[in-house]
């Protein structure tokens, strides 16, 4: 099985490499902004209002995002959003180089970033099944895709962390804004098959609703949807506190903080190759069942980890959970939805995933306030492996139901 072959289809390698560059520059970007905030107020509460502003819009915007994408040109749509991050990453450069630190401003350039992200995120992955024709290869490309970004994951805060020490933060900011000229050379370069779009008959309020009928209609889709909106407003958000870890638990530096963003990179790399060598999608829902119970099991462990190395080995580990359980969760609603309803059903996912995330990280800010960074991670663990728990049972009652009634129905012809 050839774990590159989505590749074959020029647009999408296109896109692959576009992006693979683009993607080193945003994870620059985003370790320069937490060191940054910490390093200027030593606020736990304020890394988490950071990351609250930049994920927030995910989700008010999502479901609107997805109506927007099904009813327009989602190549234009993704052109615009790669301009507008390039304006954004360019503002907050020559911010720093010109010495401004304004938290204010840096929260305020965070929640355009949102905004943009919910549109830019719903566009990229409706855009997958236009280049990516066969829809077996579909899962390949979602896993390629998802190995590009957590390899970015290791490289950008690696590069970050060398970066910030050597010659500080704007240079970072600078960095992800040149980043985006070869994504744009690329989508310039793309050749998709863009056919008119029929006028709406619909308005998109209406369209709103019936994104939601059809997603909540579908007990499979809800309950992996649900399943990571749990992940995500309480597991997910504990890498917010990774900052504090570095500086204050381990008593180390930029360089410290940039280990704990690639080790969960290198983890998050590892499930994703092994995703992509998965040659159907049957056993889906149990690979996310476990990757789930691996990634709160991990969570947990980190919370108490006595030693730098151990605590970078549990890290590794979150990210080959949380990669798995993300990326099995977005291949099943791909490859499932009806094509009239995908980027509705897949603003759905970033909502529960990016959305809920800037919830969850003013809930540990707060909870590492009343517990300290090493019990708010321990308590995001347990919920993780409790609520993987109650999905197993769910999913169990759910077999049992089909049966008795396939029962029935046989008895009754």
């Amino acid at each position: 099985m050839n774990v590159f072959r989505s590749l074959k289809y020029r647009n999408f390698k296109l896109f692959f490499y576009g992006q693979s560059i683009s993607l080193i520059g945003t994870w620059m970007q985003k370790t320069a902004v937490s060191w940054l905030v910490y390093r200027l107020t030593g606020s736990a509460l304020l890394l988490g209002l950071v990351s609250f502003a930049s994920l927030i819009p995910s989700l008010v915007l999502s479901p609107y995002a997805g109506s927007m994408v099904d009813r327009h040109n989602r190549y234009k749509i993704l052109v615009i959003t790669q301009v507008v991050s390039m304006l954004q990453a360019g503002a907050l450069a020559f911010m720093l180089f010109f010495k401004v630190y304004n938290i204010p401003a840096i929260i305020g350039l965070s929640l355009l970033q949102g905004i943009i992200n919910a549109f830019d995120i719903t566009t990229r992955q409706a855009m997958m099944s236009e280049m990516v024709t066969n829809r077996n290869d579909l899962p390949n490309a979602i896993a390629l895709n998802s190995t590009m970004t957590n390899i970015a994951r290791i490289a950008g805060p690696a590069i970050a962390g060398i970066v910030l020490s050597t010659f500080g933060e704007d240079a970072c900011f600078f960095g992800n804004f040149f980043s985006y000229i070869p994504v744009l050379a690329c989508l310039f370069m793309m050749k998709l098959s863009t056919t008119a779009l029929p006028r709406p008959q619909k308005s998109i309020w209406v369209e709103l609703q019936d994104g939601f009928k059809y997603v909540s209609g579908d007990r499979d889709l809800s309950s992996l949807i649900i399943m990571l909106t749990v992940s995500s407003l309480f597991v997910i958000p504990f890498n917010t506190l990774m900052p504090i870890f570095a500086k204050d638990i381990f008593n180390g530096d930029a360089k410290t903080f940039s280990w704990f963003e690639s080790a969960a990179g290198l983890g998050s790399v590892i499930s994703a190759i092994y995703l992509a060598t998965l040659k159907t999608d049957k056993h889906i829902i149990k690979v996310m069942t476990i990757a789930s119970l691996v990634f709160g099991l991990s969570v947990m462990l980190l919370g108490y980890a006595a030693k730098l190395p151990i605590a970078l080995l549990f890290m590794t580990m979150t990210g080959i959970g949380m990669m798995a359980q993300t990326s099995t969760i977005n291949t099943y609603i791909q490859t499932h939805a009806v094509p009239s309803m995908r980027a509705r059903a897949i603003s759905y996912y970033v909502m529960a995933y990016q959305g809920m995330i800037p919830i969850g990280s003013l809930l540990i800010g707060w909870l590492a306030n009343s517990l300290g960074p090493r019990g708010a991670v321990c308590v995001e663990g347990v919920i993780g492996v409790l609520s993987t728990g109650l999905f197993v049972l769910y999913k169990r009652r759910q077999a049992g139901d089909a049966m008795f009634f396939r029962k029935t129905a046989l008895a009754g012809k």
